[in-house]
């Protein structure tokens, strides 16, 4: 694995460039924003929460496609309120997208927004056909009532 971040310090206009590299690499930019935590809530449920402070429901975007579940938020720009002046802005508003990959027979089964954290429940659903299932083994046949074939002289 690479680090290219050398490479956008000393290049201007290659940002596409450095980012199609990072994707070829598996190199997420942006890594630490929106910070997130994974659980499992059961043996077949789990749950993502992300720390969305200031984004609404319209801000953001869930999308699961091809085994790849992205998360991404953008807001809106705000005009100035009136007469509200900012002297910090320490609570981040920028866009991200957040990418997971999600293993087969898993399933989004509802996502909320609560207090600034953005739940997404899952849950592995295996079909029946793929669930291990159990043989009995019969008693073998009391002797004697399996018939021979015999042959007849010709």
């Amino acid at each position: 694995m690479f680090d290219f971040a050398p490479l956008y310090r000393s290049t201007v206009g290659f940002d596409r460039l450095a980012n199609m590299l990072d994707q070829a690499s598996g190199v997420e930019a942006n890594t630490g924003y929106p910070p997130y935590n994974i659980e499992r809530t059961s043996d077949d449920e789990y749950r993502i929460t992300m720390a969305v402070a200031g984004f609404g429901e319209g801000d953001l975007n869930i999308e699961i496609k091809e085994h790849t579940l992205t998360v991404s938020g953008k807001k809106a720009d705000e005009a100035k309120e009136d007469g509200v002046q900012l002297l910090h802005r320490g609570i981040a508003t920028r866009s991200f997208e957040r990418r997971f990959q999600v293993a087969d027979h898993v399933e989004v089964t509802g996502a909320g927004l609560e207090n600034g954290l953005l739940h997404i429940s899952l849950k592995r659903e295996i079909p029946e056909a793929m669930k291990p299932r159990t043989i009995a083994i019969g008693a073998a046949k009391a002797k004697g009532k399996h018939k021979a074939i015999e042959q007849k002289a010709a």
